[in-house]
């Protein structure tokens, strides 16, 4: 399938979920047509989502429900539209459209999809996700949105790594709004 990319916010101090595992303050930035249109086109190309349980749960409750579809009409179709892998031991099954729940190792189920053709994939939230898949060097670019807040408290996105990593910026991108795309791949 290509590449495999992983895309969040993070605070500025480190975070990617505040320390109720909530994403709501990522929404909270002043508005920006600039950053409304990169949001809207993020959406919009071709990939696969990929999801732990818990974000899986957060997005599949907000996504597809009419307010989402009020609020943000091309960011939902897009999210709904998208084919999604759900990774989780604990759920039986999932509901929101295009969706495929894998109980197994995701390692070696992102090392098989991986070897597919088709489409790249994403990883959105998930931190569990992604400290499993960096280590055995599965994911190939680090889309980071750093969105200017102070969160206090929360889970960072490689809680639990036990190696140093070496990335290599690729790109930036400011807006007005104050947040920052940072873009890296590995080192070789």
């Amino acid at each position: 399938m290509g590449k495999l990319i992983v895309f969040n916010n993070q605070s500025l101090d480190g975070y990617f979920v505040d320390g109720d595992g909530g994403l709501g303050w990522a929404r909270h930035s002043p508005k920006d047509r600039e950053w409304d249109a990169f949001v809207s086109g993020n959406v919009g190309g071709e990939g696969v989502l990929l999801f732990g349980r818990i974000t899986y749960e957060l997005m599949a409750g907000y996504w597809p429900t009419p307010l989402a579809a009020r609020d943000n009409p091309l960011v939902a179709e897009g999210m709904n539209g998208h084919e999604k892998v759900v990774f989780s031991r604990t759920l039986d099954k999932v509901s929101w459209a295009n969706t495929r729940l894998v109980k197994g190792d995701p390692v070696a189920e992102v090392r098989k999809l991986k070897g597919e053709k088709g489409p790249g994939m994403v990883v959105l939230g998930s931190g569990t996700l992604v400290s499993q898949l960096a280590p055995e060097g599965l994911i190939d670019e680090y889309q980071f949105v750093v969105i200017p807040v102070i969160l206090g408290k929360g889970r960072t996105m490689f809680e639990g790594g036990r190696e140093k990593r070496s990335l290599k910026r690729t790109r930036t991108r400011s807006f007005h709004n104050g947040n920052v795309l940072l873009v890296y791949q590995p080192e070789s």
